[in-house]
């Protein structure tokens, strides 16, 4: 493993890239992940690191429009196309692709559930395609409570279908904000979320689970390193401090894990003005497997 220097116009971005032999002309995919909390307040924010990391597909969490709000042909303008699935004030997620998009709105297993939260597309990569999802999984505090019971049924419809996604035997990542910290080192102070619904052994064992279906984790198959996170709340100083956590993550299928060439962090985005508490986490996979 390497651990080098973003190319990138961005200070502080945290790179782990896979040392591989590449072939030449190997064509690479940019996939990101970015909880924006809210896209027409940020919308400066999104479209200065755009033009920074230049992504190919932008997975966007709480996007809080509904869809004929949502900031279309500023995105547009700048080459992609837009998908969206959005609620008004709250969630909504969206798709940002430079490829056309072959598009599913909705997690399947309970059509009775009104929460804007997940996205899916087909998108073509050089002679094939890469199905990647934007996921806003529940919070889930207070504990206990309907909330929380919600979050768990959520995973559970999200394990159903990534089983079957799995099957399909395709190239798959499923990006987005998890509402999870999978790992005591993926917070600055663990004790701080014993009792927190984000951190509670069942919610990490629903995650593990998700897991153990055959996916990988981008950023756990790049470094074992703690102290790496993508979220730092707006109170108590904890931009500050550094007292983040880790809930923002990039799974990936065997097809994808194959092609896993680097993973960053945009850490530097919650340093602006008026920021997403949240940071993007992309990363980079190569045309043909590795």
């Amino acid at each position: 493993m390497d651990v080098g220097a973003s190319p990138l116009g961005l200070n502080h971005v945290a790179l782990y890239a896979i040392r591989a032999n590449h072939s030449f002309g190997n064509k690479t995919l940019r996939i990101a992940t970015w909880n924006v909390n809210s896209v027409r307040q940020r919308l400066d924010h999104l479209l200065f690191w755009l033009a920074q990391a230049e992504p190919d597909v932008v997975c966007l969490q709480e996007i809080k429009c509904v869809d004929e709000a949502f900031p279309r042909a500023e995105l547009e303008s700048l080459g992609y196309n837009v998908a969206t699935l959005g609620q008004k004030t709250f969630n909504g997620v969206a798709i940002l692709s430079k490829a056309p998009m072959d598009v599913t709105r909705g997690l399947p297993g309970d059509d009775a559930d009104e929460q804007a939260r997940y996205i899916e597309a087909v998108i073509q990569h050089g002679a094939g395609v890469v199905r990647v999802a934007s996921i806003y999984l529940p919070n889930g505090n207070p504990v206990p409570g309907e909330k929380y019971d919600y979050k768990l049924r959520w995973m559970d419809r999200l394990i159903a279908h990534a089983r079957d996604l799995l099957a399909l035997e395709e190239p798959l990542v499923l990006a987005g904000d998890y509402n999870v910290i999978p790992d005591a080192r993926d917070a600055r102070d663990p004790q701080a979320w014993i009792n927190d619904a984000l951190f509670l052994p069942t919610t990490r064992a629903k995650f593990q689970a998700l897991l153990n279906l055959g996916l990988t984790e981008a950023l756990r198959a790049t470094t074992d390193t703690a102290g790496l996170y993508t979220f730092w709340d707006y109170q108590a100083g904890a931009w500050q401090r550094n007292n983040g956590i880790r809930i923002d993550h990039l799974l990936l299928s065997p097809q994808a894990a194959d092609r896993l060439r680097s993973v960053a962090i945009d850490k530097d985005m919650r340093a602006r003005e008026k920021p997403s508490d949240h940071v993007p986490i992309r990363i980079d996979i190569d045309e043909r497997p590795v």
